[in-house]
């Protein structure tokens, strides 16, 4: 192969052709902007570059007004708030492939997991969130699933908010002692209400109630451009959870899903309007049900038509569902190892996704250096072009974590923290099934000549007077006729905003 990718319009370079293990300057390899919202794969052994793979687009398509969501899971894309610093190592790399290579640093706006870290504080509430979407992070069968979909069900009819979780804790008992209330619809065992308290109190315990509540953010504003036309780039900084990575793989896919929900239809537009980088990918779809697994096949198929790209990263394409992988436009694979008899064979199912190559790639894959990769996407007619061995540019902001004081000087002046700041605990289902009506007070003595007050008769318990006992006898009869009193779900079961 003696040519890279270069195509008419704006386009994204990713670095440069290699031909007998040296780079060609002249031989650049780019990816049309207008085809960001195909998708792509970022994947490769641990230490090969995937972090400063997405560091370099992320700073392109912010300088090209598209914003950009990334997950900062090891705490060093911080760095993209800062210039880059130059050294001998780097100005010698950029000169070999012929990059004009300057500090830059991007317009970036910090978040945090309900708080737990230093920005934006992000949450969602339970009824926001959904039964398919917490299923996934409780790790429940599909049994459990199902029963967690009918408490959401009785919830959603019945008026009863759930924002955090001390709400849906709260339904959730006040059906196991109501048995009664869904025998119409299949019912509620005690056996499975059990094991969801369970898993919700491991989870709680592990501090994630901290994600659940208001105020819930709004995913505009992940839309943001700033007033010089440069693309916002969202950072959700997660080291405090790196522990807990099937929950934030799980809210990172809440995100998309409300985006896809609440977003109109674009169709190709000349830019997307979001990139959307998933890390740690292979966490979203291990274990994952056959439901689970069509919904994020039929999001990601659609969303394109949203303007909303997605890139998927993890160490090989084999982490990634087939009908997801039969979805992506752009590749960039960097090194695999292939040490034990499992890092060959998934090295062999590497190279059996990618297009035909004159290359030997089971042996170029091994032997890639650090900032190289095989590079696939599609042409501006959308086409797939040739693999091409890649030496990639260098991203220019901070290599490395920025400095404390300048993250915490960002998220001290965010528009979005008078927002999104302070937590909220409103009445929701909680307060009304836990409230009970004040006794009426006592009656004062009888004057003589009068007859003694008739005793005042017993007053209701807001469960009562709430949810009222007609509902309680009619429920089942109800159930199929509610859908249009019931909050209208997306195919992920997430809420659909309402504006």
């Amino acid at each position: 192969m003696t040519q890279g990718y270069d195509f008419e319009g704006p386009a994204l370079q990713l670095g440069v052709l290699m031909e007998n293990g040296e780079p060609r300057p002249g031989a650049p390899v780019r990816v049309p902007l207008r085809m960001f919202n195909r998708h792509g794969l970022v994947a490769g052994a641990t230490g090969t570059g995937k972090t400063k793979t997405l560091q370099l687009m992320a700073e392109q398509l912010s300088e090209q007004g598209v914003p950009v969501f990334l997950a900062d899971i090891k705490g060093d894309l911080s760095g993209m708030a800062s210039p880059g610093e130059p050294s001998e190592g780097l100005l010698e790399r950029t000169a070999g492939i012929g990059q004009d290579w300057s500090g830059v640093a991007c317009p970036v706006e910090f978040y945090a997991l309900g708080g737990l870290g230093e920005g934006v504080p992000l949450r969602a509430t339970m009824t926001a969130f959904g039964p398919t979407l917490l299923s996934k992070v409780l790790e429940l069968n599909e049994t459990q699933e199902s029963s967690l979909g009918l408490i959401f069900h009785f919830a959603d009819t019945n008026g009863l908010p759930l924002l955090d979780m001390k709400d849906l804790r709260a339904v959730i008992q006040y059906l196991i002692d109501n048995p009664d209330v869904l025998k119409g619809v299949g019912g509620l065992s005690k056996q499975t209400a059990g094991v969801i308290l369970r898993a919700l109190t491991n989870l709680s315990a592990e501090g994630a109630d901290r994600f659940f509540g208001e105020p819930e953010f709004d995913t505009h504003d992940l839309l943001r451009v700033t007033p010089d036309g440069r693309g916002v780039v969202s950072i959700l900084e997660l080291p405090s959870v790196q522990d807990r990575p099937l929950l934030f793989s799980t809210f990172l896919m809440w995100l998309l899903a409300d985006l896809f929900s609440d977003l109109p239809e674009v169709g190709d537009p000349d830019k997307p309007k979001l990139v959307f980088f998933f890390d740690e990918a292979h966490l979203l779809f291990t274990d994952a049900s056959k439901p689970f697994l069509r919904s994020i096949t039929q999001t990601v198929r659609l969303i394109r038509s949203k303007g909303i790209g997605v890139f998927f990263v993890t160490q090989t394409p084999k982490d990634v569902p087939a009908d997801v992988l039969a979805q992506l436009g752009a590749r960039v694979q960097h090194a695999l190892r292939a040490f034990t008899p499992q890092d060959a064979k998934a090295l062999k199912a590497t190279v059996s996704t990618f297009p035909h190559s004159s290359y030997d790639l089971e042996e170029l894959l091994t032997r890639l250096g650090i900032g190289e990769a095989v590079v696939t996407v599609l042409s501006d007619k959308g086409v797939p072009t040739p693999v091409a061995w890649t030496r990639l540019l260098a991203p220019r902001s901070l290599m490395a974590p920025s400095d404390p004081l300048v993250v915490g000087g960002i998220v001290a002046a965010s528009p979005l923290r008078p927002r999104y700041g302070q937590e909220i605990d409103r009445q929701s289902a909680y307060e009304l099934l836990a409230a009970r009506v004040a006794p009426p007070p006592a009656a004062p003595e009888p004057v003589p000549s009068s007859p003694a007050p008739e005793p005042a008769p017993e007053q209701p318990s807001v469960l009562e007077s709430v949810l009222g006992s007609s509902i309680f006898k009619s429920f089942a009869r109800s159930a199929a006729s509610s859908l249009g009193r019931e909050i209208s779900r997306s195919i992920f079961g997430t809420a659909k905003r309402r504006r």
